[in-house]
């Protein structure tokens, strides 16, 4: 089934969130968020991209982003490989790191505009990991606080307050804002995006040719496409595999998961700090 085409925003711009897939961590450490910023850095470069703003959490990436010839699928899809294969050479994994497809939404007006540039930047906030902008550095903060960044674009929000300490004041605000976040997206997958994902994974177009798999590669493939949000009975449907197998050989998948989401905020909250002297992003 094709996938439906987004919707162009009028202006141009547009708020994107790019997870981890299954909602696992994507930035292990500052090095990884380091790694990123020079990936994004230089994918900006490539691409001629606008970024008025982002923020980096450890199991998605938030961006306000004003794309110049080439189409957010490209630039994201660039932007994923790039770090996604230097992170999984350096952590020794294989398979997805990131969802399958970013989520955006449009940024049709002025107001939206600072709206989702607030949302985005207090993100750290509303996770509980700083009390207030400008303790934790992965995020735009620090250019709209000094005026300029090696990645923010900051010109079109300060054209629109004309006044750096009243968009600063606006920035740090106290706020009910609501936009789109991670824990609203729904990680299922339909039948024929699980047809799709097990294809990808195992290179079978059906369960005989699944069937003829050594048998540990049959498990290894089983596991990535429950990484990957198949259900059981999808994954049964699919690879003819019966169930109370599917069941044997993922049962410790979901414990693992939990105790990692519990670790989480932890690792946020080791990266929390005063830029001071850092790179001002």
């Amino acid at each position: 089934m094709p996938r439906q085409a987004r919707k162009k925003s009028g202006s141009n711009i547009y708020h994107v969130m790019l997870r981890g897939i299954n909602r696992q961590a994507i930035f292990d450490n500052d090095e990884d968020r380091r790694h990123f910023m020079a990936v994004l850095q230089e994918c900006k470069e490539i691409s001629g991209f606008k970024l008025h703003a982002f923020c980096l959490m450890t199991n998605h990436v938030h961006f306000l982003i004003e794309p110049a010839e080439e189409t957010l699928e490209v630039i994201f899809k660039r932007i994923g490989s790039r770090y996604a294969v230097w992170y999984n050479r350096k952590h020794q994994r294989i398979g997805h790191l990131f969802q399958d497809r970013f989520r955006s939404e449009n940024v049709e007006t002025d107001q939206y505009f600072m709206t989702a540039l607030r949302y985005i930047i207090q993100n750290p906030m509303k996770a509980g990991i700083e009390s207030s902008p400008g303790h934790y550095r992965w995020s735009s903060y620090f250019a709209y606080e000094k005026g300029a960044g090696s990645v923010t674009d900051t010109g079109f929000a300060e054209g629109l307050f004309g006044n750096h300490d009243a968009l600063i004041e606006f920035i740090r605000q106290t706020n009910d804002d609501v936009l789109m976040d991670e824990a609203d997206f729904d990680w299922r997958v339909n039948d024929d995006q699980a047809e799709e994902i097990m294809r990808e994974i195992s290179q079978c177009s059906s369960a005989e040719e699944f069937q003829s798999l050594d048998k540990q590669l049959r498990k290894a493939y089983i596991r990535e496409m429950y990484l990957d949000r198949l259900t059981l009975r999808q994954i049964e449907h699919l690879t003819g595999v019966p169930r109370s197998t599917i069941h044997t050989i993922v049962k410790g998948i979901d414990a693992h998961l939990s105790d990692e989401r519990k670790e989480l905020r932890l690792r946020e909250n080791e990266t929390a700090f005063r830029a001071g002297g850092e790179e001002v992003w």
